[in-house]
């Protein structure tokens, strides 16, 4: 055998992606299905009819029937408030700023009718892959959508190449494909390395950083990303644990101290929750979680430096639209819109929030905290 007889050659696709292939013939071996016990699959790798819903169309409306997200997945949320508040004409370029599953971004292509543009930006590489694909498998190739690995704070540096846009989204929930891969780490009810990154090849996970702060800052973290109200408590459980030599580097030994303070709640303080310890602890689980996501992903720092260089990239009568799913992302979204809007940047807001439905949080109970935001940019110049 020659040096290079049947090397793999490395091809560059039209997305700037590698692509291998061989000088031989050899078919690929069969796959079989994930095998699992019982008549329905439990785990999310054995549920292979959720995570390919143009095949099994059925069992996907019957999963969401039922009010839950299939494996692998992501409902969109608010897609007609958000069409309605953008206006997309035919011909017009547009941001999304957080392409995840892309089914808002798929709606959004759908108003441009052929003509036009849409440029999504996504920091997970694993899932940005995904989704570039299922969409040009859909019709919806680089002619009329390019697709970026970046974090949607660089979007000066992406409307520097594309120039300014007529409509922008930002939907800044985790997407359910993450949440519900275990080996994301990102939910507390299945087990699974304690990460919560969005971009797992980058940074430092949640367990390598709860090694590396203080028990008072933890503390404070919880306060500040979550307003977690037995802060103390818990980070008094996950910094003993650690200080024995208990390893808190899954999601159930996560999932497991924030339980054991929680049963450490003094009765009277329970009682003023008007909640079981079983309930409560499940609430804590979340906010735990969410403020340890938010310090990994620097989320509030981001959203900042987005909503800072909003205005800038788009063009006079442009609209945007926000999604957001907690407090404190609300908060930073109303004050930077009132702010542009006081200084003439902004010519109108939406005063008030939109929400979801009743019918939408029945059909999809991830929708339950959502608020949509909206502005409309005026012709004044940033000085």
């Amino acid at each position: 055998m020659t040096p290079n007889e049947n090397k793999p050659e490395i091809n560059i696709t039209e997305n700037g992606q590698t692509a291998n292939s061989t000088t031989t013939d050899t078919p690929a071996p069969h796959k079989r299905r994930v095998r699992y016990k019982g008549t329905h699959p439990r785990h999310f790798h054995e549920k292979y009819k959720e995570a390919n819903p143009e095949k099994y169309a059925d069992t996907i409306e019957k999963v969401i029937s039922k009010g839950s997200t299939p494996a692998g997945m992501h409902l969109s949320i608010m897609v007609e408030e958000i069409l309605e508040a953008l206006d997309i004409k035919p011909g017009q370029q547009g941001l999304d700023a957080t392409f995840g599953y892309g089914g808002h971004t798929k709606a959004m292509l759908q108003k441009l009718e052929g003509q036009g543009h849409i440029h999504a930006l996504d920091v997970d590489p694993i899932e940005i892959v995904k989704t570039r694909k299922r969409l040009a498998d859909q019709g919806f190739g680089p002619e009329i959508l390019t697709a970026h690995q970046i974090n949607f704070a660089k979007i000066d540096e992406v409307a520097a190449e594309t120039g300014l846009f007529d409509f922008v989204l930002a939907d800044l929930g985790v997407s359910s494909m993450q949440i519900d891969n275990p080996d994301r780490g990102f939910s507390y009810k299945i087990d699974g390395p304690l990460d919560l990154r969005l971009d797992p090849e980058h940074g430092e996970s949640a367990a390598e950083r709860l090694a590396n702060i203080t028990r008072e800052e933890f503390m404070g973290m919880l306060i500040d990303n979550s307003d977690e109200p037995f802060a103390e408590e818990i980070a008094r459980v996950v910094f003993g644990r650690m200080r024995k030599g208990i390893a808190i580097d899954t999601t159930t030994a996560l999932r497991e101290a924030i339980e054991e303070a929680i049963n450490q709640v003094p009765e009277k303080k329970l009682q003023e929750t008007k909640l079981t310890r079983a309930d409560l602890a499940k609430k804590s689980c979340a906010r735990v979680f969410q403020a340890l996501r938010i310090d990994v992903n620097s989320e509030f720092e981001v959203l900042y430096s987005f909503l800072d260089k909003l205005p800038g990239i788009l063009k006079p009568g442009a609209k945007v639209a926000i999604l957001t799913f907690h407090s404190g992302e609300d908060r930073l979204v109303k004050q930077s819109f009132k702010q542009w809007k006081k200084e003439g940047i902004y010519s109108e807001i939406l005063e008030d929030v939109i929400r979801p439905s009743a019918q939408e949080c029945q059909r999809n109970p991830r929708a339950k905290s959502t608020k949509l935001r909206w502005a409309v940019r005026s012709d004044k110049p940033i000085e």
